[in-house]
Parts: C-alpha cells; sequence; structure tokens
C-alpha cells in the first residue's frame, strides 16, 4: 500500500525548517505534496507562483515530492488527491495548541488525519515572519533559509 502525506502552509518564504519537516517527511512517505496556501484574503509578500517556483528548487532531487497550491480548506485539497494525512512541523507547545485544534476539525470534517514532527531543535526558532522581519531591517537571515530564497527574499525587500 503506497503512503502519501501533504505537509500544507504558507511558505512565505519557505524555510530550512519547513524543508527539514519536508525532507524527513520525503523519507518516510511514499509521496508527499507540498501544499502552498493561497490565501486572497491575506497578502504575502511572495506570490503563490513564486512560492511554488522557490520551493520546488529545494526539493528538485526528492523524486517523491511534488508541490501545488490550494485554496479553500485543506481537507478539499486532501480528499480530491485521495490523501488521508498531513504531516506538520511543530516548534513550540504553542503551535501544539492551534495545531490541534485543526488536526482534530480536519479529521472531523474530512477524515484526514495529522502526523505530528517535531522540529528539529536547530530550527525550532524559525518561522517565515520572523525572517522577513530580519531581513526588513537588513539583519543576516544566512542559516534561516536557503541561500536561493535569501535572495528572492533580498530582492523582493530592496
Amino acid at each position: 500500500m503506497s503512503v502519501a502525506a501533504v505537509c500544507p502552509g504558507s511558505f512565505d518564504p519557505i524555510t530550512l525548517g519547513h524543508l527539514d519537516v519536508v525532507r524527513r517527511a520525503a523519507g518516510r512517505f511514499d509521496a508527499v505534496v507540498v501544499a502552498v496556501l493561497e490565501n486572497p484574503r491575506k497578502q504575502g509578500l511572495f506570490t503563490a507562483e513564486e512560492r511554488i517556483a522557490l520551493i520546488e528548487d529545494e526539493v528538485a532531487d526528492l523524486d517523491n515530492v511534488t508541490v501545488e497550491s490550494f485554496q479553500g480548506l485543506l481537507v478539499d485539497f486532501c480528499n480530491a488527491r485521495g490523501i488521508r494525512l498531513v504531516c506538520k512541523g511543530l516548534r513550540a507547545v504553542s503551535d501544539f495548541e492551534y495545531e490541534l485544534q485543526m488536526a482534530q476539525m480536519n479529521q472531523r470534517i474530512g477524515g484526514v488525519e495529522t502526523l505530528f514532527m517535531s522540529t528539529s531543535p536547530e530550527h525550532s526558532y524559525l518561522s517565515s515572519s520572523l525572517v522577513k522581519e530580519v531581513a526588513r531591517y537588513g539583519g543576516a537571515i544566512d542559516g534561516t533559509v536557503p541561500p536561493r530564497v535569501a535572495a528572492a527574499l533580498q530582492a523582493k525587500l530592496a
């Protein structure tokens, strides 16, 4: 039996913490779909197309990983593809409280289970918002995002 999982997020931009979770998921599941949320009510720094291209560059070496965008409910995205499992990284207890509610709702309304993967300690402080904030003020972001993402972020903010 083939097991597929979805790693969802806005990835604006993708961080080394996100990539760590995606790569670890790719080692445990037959197929992984990185699902990039397009929220029309929220203006991101990068367009969905830009985020997808940046992620695809970073996972090009993983044959079992694809990248797609979605709008609306994650369970609808999963169910349309026959995927019954979401894989999420957790950084702290505060993440767990929010993510547990989402996981329980996804299971209730769509029958989609969630697997929580603890973030590697070296990435536990990272968030896209924090990286963008540091970059906006000219702070060093090396070691937080891949070099291509850092270049794209610095070009956006220039």
